[in-house]
This record gives structure tokens, C-alpha cells and sequence, in this order.
């Protein structure tokens, strides 16, 4: 069962508050600098739970500022998109030049690969659902066009999208793991026909009819990514297509089924790599978790796609906690 985690237990102290709520942040989302912006004493919360490939997150708190720097990205880049949806308050979310202001109702999408910042001014509510960037489906240097842009909660698909999110919103609690996958794959196809007909001025195409079943079958091979036989025929066959027409799928998205599982995987990877929590299993144990049963191979790929071993990666983030924890 998928519970709802309150990521900031009840019992944390008043003058405490800010400084778990800012750990929470950063360990729920990616490492994120959350300051304050008013003198008043801070409040604020967290509730978290996955669905399939998503992470939905409730936050609410009083005022304060979050970015999402060049040096924190360089840290750490999962590549991540994230759909904010404004429930109660304000927020100003700025990136890649563009500056939007949402309240209740609105939404808008952001890329935890490049710089952002989120200014929330009053006591706020808002719900998060970030997910890993190839379950959208649609082009990123066309998504960079539209980041930071907000879709109104009140009229045409906007509106349905806060309809949906604000149910989940309040049912947290209630979600089980029959409901997981597919409420996951209805949330990301809704949020690709959002921004599809966004960036397509309202007018469907061919290949956006298509769209939906790119995402069923992105989403199905990272709920499988830890499988051993995660090949294309399996893959196809449990998402009712022929093995011909899921090539062709990922043709169009300038990229193949066996290159696509080897970059998620590299990600998963590289992800417990720099996780303390991971720290007591070995980097052989990692890599076969994750369908790399050759050490050696592991360790090619590992350096062709990151530019550093998988040691080293370990090396330099464990260096990084050492100093962070030994700051005063």
C-alpha cells in the first residue's frame, strides 16, 4: 500500500520548524536553498507519496523563497520535470527569463535541470508532482518554451488538470497500490495533452494521437527497470502493441528501446550511488539491482555517460556530505 508520509513529524519544536522543513524540501524533491522572507515565526508542511514513476507531494507553509541553483544542479541532476498546482495562496515561479504568477486553480511546469526560483509571499497549499523528464513525451527544447508559463485552472484542460490534482490532493491517505499505476498514467497523459496542445496552439496531429501510448509504455518500463528481462518483446506485449510498431515509437523520439532502458538505468543508478541511506551496499550490488550483471560494463558505461567511474562518483559525493555535515 502506498501510504502518505508526513515528511515533518508533529512533534518538531516552533524554533525548529524552518530548518526541518528546509531538509524536507530538498530530500523530497532535489536539493533545493530555501530561505526566509519575513521575520514572522515559520510554519510548514509536508506529505508525500509515490505513484509508479511520480512522486506526489502536498506542501504547504508560510511565507518564504526556494531556488534551484547552478551549483545545486551540478550536484545533483536527476532530470526531473515538476507540475506545480496552486490549491490555496500565491506563488511566483520564475525560470529561463519568464516570470508567472499562479493562485488557486493555476499550474504550471518547470525542469529541475535548470534554475529556478519560487517565491511564495502568504501561507500557501500546493501540490507537486514531479516525475522523470521521457515520461512526457514531448520534445525538451520545446518544453523549454513553455516552462514558467501558467495554465489557468478555470477554463478548457487547465481545468480539468486542478480538478483531478485537487482530489488526489485530498486523498493522499486513501491511494492503495491497485490505484498507483493507472491513476499515475492518467495524471502524465492529461499533463502531456495539456502542454501538447499548448505547444501545438490546440491543434491535434497525428503523431499527438500517439502520444498516450508513448507514455503507457515509458511509464511501464520504469515500473519495470529493475526487471531482468525487460526487452522489447515483453515490453510490447504487455503494452498490446507489435514489437515493429514500439521501435517505431521511440524512432520518432530519436532514440531506441535499448538506449532508453540503459539511460534510465544509469540514472537509478547513479542515484543510489550518491544516496547516504545506500551507502552500506556495494556498487556491484547497485548495478545488478538495476540489469548490469557485468561489473566491468557497469563501470564503461557508467564513465561514458557521466565522465567519472562509479567509484569516484561515490568518492566525490560521500567528500561532499563529510564537508556539508561538518559546517558549522
Amino acid at each position: 500500500m502506498s501510504t502518505a508520509i508526513p515528511c515533518l513529524p508533529s512533534t518538531i519544536q516552533p524554533a525548529d520548524r524552518f530548518e526541518a522543513f528546509r531538509e524536507s524540501v530538498s530530500n523530497t524533491f532535489v536539493p533545493l536553498q530555501v530561505e526566509r522572507v519575513t521575520a514572522q515565526p515559520f510554519d510548514g508542511w509536508l506529505r508525500s507519496v509515490d505513484l509508479g514513476a511520480l512522486k506526489v507531494t502536498g506542501v504547504g507553509a508560510t511565507p518564504h523563497r526556494v531556488r534551484r541553483t547552478p551549483t545545486l544542479i551540478a550536484r545533483s541532476d536527476p532530470e526531473y520535470y515538476k507540475l506545480g498546482v496552486q490549491l490555496q495562496g500565491r506563488c511566483t515561479l520564475s525560470q529561463a527569463g519568464r516570470e508567472t504568477c499562479l493562485t488557486a486553480g493555476d499550474s504550471a511546469i518547470y525542469d529541475t535541470s535548470r534554475p529556478y526560483t519560487m517565491t511564495f509571499d502568504g501561507p500557501y497549499r500546493q501540490l507537486v508532482v514531479m516525475f522523470p523528464r521521457p515520461l512526457l513525451c514531448l520534445p525538451d527544447d520545446r518544453i523549454r518554451a513553455i516552462t514558467a508559463r501558467r495554465v489557468p485552472g478555470d477554463q478548457g484542460l487547465g481545468a480539468l488538470l486542478h480538478v483531478l490534482v485537487r482530489e488526489i490532493a485530498y486523498r493522499l491517505d486513501e491511494l492503495t497500490e491497485r490505484t498507483d499505476i493507472r491513476l499515475a498514467d492518467t495524471i502524465v497523459n492529461l499533463v502531456a495533452t495539456v502542454y501538447a496542445e499548448q505547444l501545438d496552439g490546440g491543434t491535434p496531429g497525428h503523431a499527438a494521437g500517439r502520444k498516450p501510448l508513448m507514455s503507457k509504455v515509458v511509464s511501464y518500463i520504469e515500473r519495470h527497470l529493475d526487471a531482468a528481462e525487460l526487452t522489447p518483446k515483453r515490453i510490447a506485449d504487455e503494452n498490446h502493441i507489435s514489437t515493429r510498431y514500439l521501435h517505431k515509437l521511440f524512432h520518432e523520439e530519436s532514440a531506441t528501446v535499448t538506449s532508453w532502458i540503459r539511460t534510465r538505468r544509469l540514472e537509478h543508478c547513479r542515484r543510489e550511488l550518491r544516496d547516504p541511506a545506500r551507502r552500506d551496499r556495494s556498487i556491484g550490488v547497485i548495478a545488478a539491482h538495476w540489469g548490469f550483471a557485468d561489473p566491468a560494463n557497469f563501470s564503461r558505461v557508467f564513465r561514458n555517460a557521466y565522465g567519472i567511474s562509479p567509484r569516484e562518483y561515490r568518492a566525490a559525493t560521500d567528500d561532499y556530505s563529510a564537508e556539508k555535515t561538518s559546517r558549522p
